[in-house]
């Protein structure tokens, strides 16, 4: 029989009612090698009640023991390091290598919620008037909730629930129904932590728990990653409805090549970018905007790497490479191999003559990577979001041209520049719209003690996800004003109070 994948409500495994499930597939055979129940309305309800019984409680319980609780959920993470990394690869179908860095890079947001109780301090000010002390402090928002991408499958959940949890609040995770095993073993891993029942709960499910997550009155809040029409979608509508929002959306990850760059390294680090995870990262390199005359040896130092990539099962040691998530989602990327999406473009690389020449089984969702020349805006290969194993080269004349560029696209989610030139990086990194950028780094994500987020149409909302922002998103400021009289009485004063 499939094996079939159910909510986590209370701290029980729940099947789902609804009628409604979906396949989760093997990408690197195309078989189905489970199916999971799509949550109903009433079944979402459910999961948010249990949070809500349980987040006063929760609230309640000390820093000492919260951060004891994050402490022991790093340490079974990190013991669990192989059996999240398998999982990973075994829905998401990224190589192992990729899916333990992703844990690694998880694990550390939970290394910062351990020190949750220096982020949640407040200020204190005494005698802001005769006798009288004014301090702030932070609370928890109550039940907020995390929506997930496929891309992930632990490390964006983790950017939210540490956090989240540390500070004081009940979550509800729906993950992405493409790969929803991994966040029953996080589940799992909290509960063995000591996290008491009903303050993590899973929901999983498609459209129909969205969306009532998002309308539900008891839900203060909604942390999100996925695409800009849907993340658009969810900050409007959850907005509408009183809530906190971070919604996080696409990219057009920009790298910029100056001719006094090292190509050898600028090569390299172009190829790791854009074809890492088969490009299925928010923060992948789509674009490499070659500056000047470097742009004939670049295209051509990439060109030479793309045949010696090995395209297979995620599970293979010697794979650099494997399959996109869905059959669906490879033959969309494919698309922008056509003529139409490519403009006047060059095609110097077809990803498709690679795939077929792999020693992969074909009955997977293969794409071998592609690289795509002499590109311009306007190209739905360089307007869109991809968000495959498809590179693009733009060039430009100079570094005006290059940020000029840059600046135009409506996303602004991370960017690099490759040089030697300090003066042209530090003028990059001050001009440049984007809320991430790497100098010879070409995937500048963040460390946990920092905040990831985009400008632009990469981020709906104020605050970004995970370190400090974080803690602002998850809890609120409460300011008392207090008074202990010496005497009794004090007479009435109509007037607006002062400070004296």
């Amino acid at each position: 029989m499939t094996r079939r994948l159910h909510h986590l409500i209370g701290g029980k495994l729940v099947p789902s009612s609804s009628g409604r499930i979906a396949p989760v597939y093997d990408p690197a055979t195309g078989e189905v090698q489970a199916d999971v129940g799509l949550a109903s309305v009433d079944e979402v309800d459910e999961a948010v009640a249990a949070a809500a019984s349980s987040a006063m409680a929760w609230r309640s319980v000390s820093l000492s023991r919260r951060t004891e609780v994050m402490f022991r959920f790093r340490q079974l993470l990190d013991e669990r390091r192989g059996a999240l990394a398998a999982a990973i690869t075994r829905e998401h179908g990224k190589v192992l290598s990729d899916a333990a860095g992703e844990v690694a890079r998880g694990i550390e947001n939970v290394e910062f919620a351990c020190g949750i109780g220096a982020a949640l301090k407040g200020g204190y000010s005494e005698q802001v008037s005769t006798d009288v002390d004014v301090y702030s402090i932070r609370q928890p928002l109550g039940v907020v909730a995390g929506i997930t991408p496929f891309n992930f499958p632990v490390m964006v959940p983790l950017w939210m629930l540490a956090s989240a949890i540390a500070c004081g609040n009940a979550f509800v995770l729906k993950p992405s129904e493409k790969d929803p095993g991994p966040s029953l073993l996080l589940a799992e891993a909290l509960a063995d932590a000591g996290l008491p029942d009903g303050v993590f709960n899973v929901v999983q499910g498609d459209r129909v728990a969205v969306e009532r997550l998002l309308d539900h009155p008891k839900v203060a809040a909604i942390s999100f990653v996925g695409s800009t029409p849907v993340a658009r979608s969810i900050y409007n509508r959850a907005t509408a409805a009183g809530k906190r929002v971070q919604a996080l959306g696409g990219a057009k990850n920009h790298l910029v090549v100056l001719p006094d760059a090292d190509l050898q390294l600028a090569a390299d680090a172009a190829v790791s970018a854009a074809y890492g995870s088969a490009g299925e990262r928010c923060m992948a390199v789509s674009v490499v905007v070659a500056v000047g005359g470097v742009a004939d040896s670049l295209v051509d130092a990439i060109a030479r790497r793309l045949p010696a990539l090995r395209i297979g099962p995620g599970d293979a040691q010697d794979s650099d490479m494997g399959p996109l998530v869905t059959a669906e989602h490879r033959d969309k990327v494919a698309s922008y191999l056509e003529e139409p999406a490519l403009g006047d473009a060059a095609l110097v690389v077809d990803g498709r003559a690679l795939t077929a020449a792999a020693p992969a089984d074909r009955s997977g969702f293969f794409l071998g990577p592609s690289l795509v020349d002499k590109v311009h805006p306007g190209a739905p290969v360089y307007d869109d979001e991809i968000f495959g194993p498809v590179l693009s080269v733009v060039r430009v004349a100079d570094l005006d041209e290059a940020l000029e560029l840059v600046n135009a696209s409506p996303y602004g989610n991370g960017t690099a520049i490759f040089t030697r030139d300090g003066g042209a990086a530090r003028r990059y990194q001050f001009e440049v719209e984007c809320g991430m950028v790497g100098v010879n780094v070409p995937i500048p994500v963040p460390v946990s003690y920092y905040s990831f987020g985009g400008w632009k149409q990469s981020l709906f909302g104020d605050l970004h996800v995970y370190g400090p922002a974080s803690v602002d998103f998850y809890t609120r400021t409460k300011v008392v004003t207090s008074r202990w009289p010496t005497s009794v009485g004090s007479g009435v004063d109509l007037g607006f109070p002062g400070t004296r």
